[in-house]
């Protein structure tokens, strides 16, 4: 399918200077294995052909359990002090004890606006970025993070600083994905998205955050997805950035799904920051929308609609088992909300929202998820709560 896009009235200004990359990249089309040119070629990562001897789905003689290995999920996480002194410590350890092979932190390193009198970094300061690269290269095994709301597109809040929000998007593009490789004590590889298709603060610059992986035959990749309406909303809306990352957002879904089909993996996992919201059920945590059309619900305005529809096309194309992976709206979930323009629902897709923030509450939600993954089960993935025993604060630990 081709990618087309529709630019809202309030953005048709944006300068020529700054649609004309994009322009050229969307006449890229993806090559095989959706490898374009300038990419970095991993170092190790076996094709799903060389590690799966069956195709999932087939039977039901292929639903068992077995597991051949599980990675680690958590993300809008230290929000106060408590959190980041005591209650991420406690989860890292609790990470580092556990037999994951990798890990993934959905992104907002701090609560949307500074605390007052914290101890630990509340603002957009460079300190913050430092405590987080503290965290992850802490942790034993492979490590990855998603940029978060708080951590960028709201940095402009007079609260947590009033920085430029490009600016501090480019700062942490330099100080977490200056390579392609991860964090953490031991590192994976992996391939960051071509050509300068995001707007900086100082012209087009390369979405580094975009990037994937295939680790045993699945697919895995992160996407900047924001919230804040992608930041369209909130203190100052910059609908500019927000047009040409959403276009090379697009791209990168369409990139990620033919390199999975290209790799033959069993599955894709993506992993973003925002609940862009799916259907009508959602009014206390995110934006409403018509789960046929996508078309959002309430007066804010709407980042997402075209990112969804994309996704929809690619997951539906793709048939086999999709996890998306995302915080931003606080509340441990893991559901299938995805429908077609039929209001069915789609099978193939189930979304998993990160533990986070319950700041009120100290150490009560800093905890994590387990995915464990057998890559011959029908359904590949099944999930594990990681409830951190230091962590535990209205029951204790027994």
């Amino acid at each position: 399918m081709l990618l087309t896009h529709r630019v809202p009235t309030a953005i048709r200004t944006v300068r020529l200077r700054h649609v004309l990359p994009v322009l050229v990249a969307l006449g890229f089309g993806v090559m095989a294995g959706g490898h374009a040119s300038g990419q970095t070629t991993p170092t190790a990562t076996p094709t799903a052909a060389a590690t799966v001897a069956a195709t999932p789905g087939t039977s039901s003689a292929t639903n068992t359990k077995a597991f051949q290995y599980s990675f680690g999920l958590w993300g809008d996480l230290p929000y106060n002090d408590e959190q980041a002194l005591i209650g991420v410590p406690n989860l890292i350890a609790d990470m580092n004890a556990s037999d994951i092979e990798f890990s993934v932190h959905d992104g907002d390193l701090k609560a949307g606006s500074a605390i007052k009198d914290s101890k630990t970094p509340t603002t957009c300061s460079d300190a913050l970025y430092e405590q987080a690269a503290g965290y992850f290269n802490a942790l034993n095994k492979p490590a990855f993070f998603v940029p978060g709301d708080n951590d960028w597109t709201d940095c402009d809040r007079p609260a947590n600083g009033a920085y430029n929000e490009r600016e501090r998007l480019d700062f942490e593009r330099a100080k977490f994905f200056g390579t392609p490789k991860s964090f953490g004590k031991t590192t994976l590889d992996t391939i960051v998205q071509a050509g300068n298709l995001c707007l900086g603060s100082k012209g087009m610059v390369q979405c580094v955050e975009n990037r994937r992986w295939n680790f045993k035959g699945v697919t895995y990749a992160t996407v900047n997805i924001q919230g804040s309406c992608n930041n369209l909303c909130d203190e100052s809306p910059d609908p500019q950035e927000w047009m040409l990352r959403n276009i090379a957002d697009r791209i990168w879904l369409q990139q990620v799904f033919a390199a999975a089909k290209a790799d033959n993996s069993v599955a894709v996992v993506l992993l973003t920051q925002a609940d862009p919201g799916f259907d009508l059920s959602d009014a206390t945590r995110t934006e409403t929308r018509d789960p046929k059309t996508f078309a959002e619900a309430d007066k804010d305005p709407d980042g997402f609609s075209d990112y969804l529809n994309t996704l929809r096309s690619e997951v539906m194309a793709f048939r086999k088992p999709v996890l998306y992976v995302h915080g931003d709206s606080h509340y441990f979930r893991i559901d299938k909300p995805m429908q077609d323009a039929k209001g069915q629902r789609l099978e193939n897709f189930t979304r998993l929202e990160t533990f986070g923030d319950n700041a009120a509450n100290g150490n009560n939600d800093v905890h994590w998820v387990k995915v464990l993954v057998d890559t011959t089960s029908r359904d590949v993935f099944a999930y594990q709560t990681q409830m951190v025993p230091a962590n535990r604060v209205s029951v204790p630990n027994p």
